[in-house]
């Protein structure tokens, strides 16, 4: 027997348009699209709220904060996880990947000691269907790390796994073009004086020296025979945007400078920016502002990084202080990061995808998501 849900009287926004409609879920898929409004007892009337596709988001560290709420704090995993899938689901998200450090250039962190309990809470709650948002498994491969290629041997078949990139956090390599930003950062954040930043900056550099060409060869080669999509991270110069060309990668996460943006967009790569860079007005580490990446044409995929309620403050805050309209700017928090990974079921509002949705209501200036759907299924 068929299962039918019309929803009606709201602001549909897809790929191209937005208009005043209807649209028609049938079997846990879009079925029909129509303007005006629907007659039929028992629509859910939107009240003339926004309908927009469930987000997809290709890189959040969010879980890290709720396995370790504080330093040296492990708590439950299978608890962690379900209140990050609540967060995540209440940001609008309903496909996540859910970024795992394989590695940490400040060496045994709470990211690496609790790498496995995470890894196993995602595919045991997914295996279990206890997840409202759809939980995928982004492999951050930190290529200084001395275990980093034992690492992703480890983890890189597991069939959550959907993506891999190439991160190299070596103090003053590519994350901080500022050297006094860069200081600041780990004095203000690790509690380091500025010798122990000093002692910490010449044992990276070794580490480099020793690890990253290796490694970066190796974790590339592994996932290319897998045909898993490849990212870049924090490139800086048009070298960093060529050697990820060479290396078959697609995706250009975080570029921290106006020349590695352009040459990663005339490249062909697919741009992602922060969220949080984004609301805030520029980067904490002194690096490009999304906004300019936005501005510039340059930008495709907007990621909610450490705050996932900033991917929809997002969104909105681009057709408010940017002007591009609103379906352009929600596709680079849904169909482009979708069809930078291959998911080809989801990503926008369209007959024959999934009914990954969600009502929003812009209160005050801000946008709040009321409901969401994945597949058909209210999930909050």
């Amino acid at each position: 027997m068929s299962c039918e849900t019309i929803f009606t009287n709201g602001r549909i926004v897809t790929a191209d348009r937005e208009f005043d409609g209807t649209v028609v879920v049938r079997d846990g898929q879009i079925a029909e699209l129509d303007e005006g409004r629907s007659q039929v007892a028992g629509a859910v009337d939107l009240e003339g709220d926004y309908l927009l596709p469930g987000f997809v988001e290709l890189h959040t560290d969010n879980l890290e904060k709720h396995f370790a709420p504080r330093p040296g704090v492990k708590w439950p995993s299978v608890p962690a996880l379900m209140a990050h899938d609540t967060q995540i689901t209440a940001a609008g998200i309903t496909t996540v990947f859910d970024s795992l450090a394989l590695g940490d250039v400040r060496g045994e962190t709470d990211r690496v000691r609790n790498r496995e309990s995470m890894m196993d809470a995602i595919c045991e709650a997914m295996e279990r269907a206890l997840t409202r948002a759809d939980h995928r498994i982004h492999l951050r491969c930190e290529i200084v790390a001395n275990d980093a290629v034992d690492a992703v041997d480890r983890w890189i078949d597991l069939p959550l796994v959907g993506l891999i990139s190439i991160n190299d956090h070596t103090p003053g390599q590519r994350q901080f073009i500022d050297p006094e930003k860069l200081r600041l950062y780990h004095t203000k954040k690790y509690g380091m004086t500025n010798e122990e930043f000093e002692v910490f900056r010449a044992e990276s550099m070794a580490l480099h020296a020793k690890n990253a060409v290796r490694h970066r060869n190796e974790i590339v080669s592994r996932a290319q025979a897998r045909a898993l999509p490849l990212a870049s991270h924090d490139d800086a110069t048009t070298d960093h945007v060529r050697e990820a060309v060479q290396n078959g990668m697609s995706i250009a996460e975080f570029p921290t400078t106006p020349e590695a943006a352009q040459a990663s967009s005339e490249a062909g790569l697919a741009v992602l920016v922060g969220a949080p860079n984004l609301v805030l007005g520029g980067s904490h580490s002194g690096n490009i502002a999304a906004i300019d990446v936005v501005r510039a044409g340059q930008a495709d995929i907007l990621s909610s990084d450490y705050v996932p309620a900033s991917l929809m403050e997002g969104v909105f805050k681009l057709t408010n202080e940017v002007g591009i309209s609103l379906p352009e700017a929600v596709k680079l928090a849904s169909l482009n990061p979708a069809r930078a990974v291959s998911l080809n079921d989801r990503g926008q509002i369209a007959p024959g995808l999934r009914a990954d949705l969600v009502r929003t209501r812009v209160l005050g200036g801000s946008p709040v998501v009321r409901s969401v759907w994945r597949g058909g299924e209210r999930v909050l």
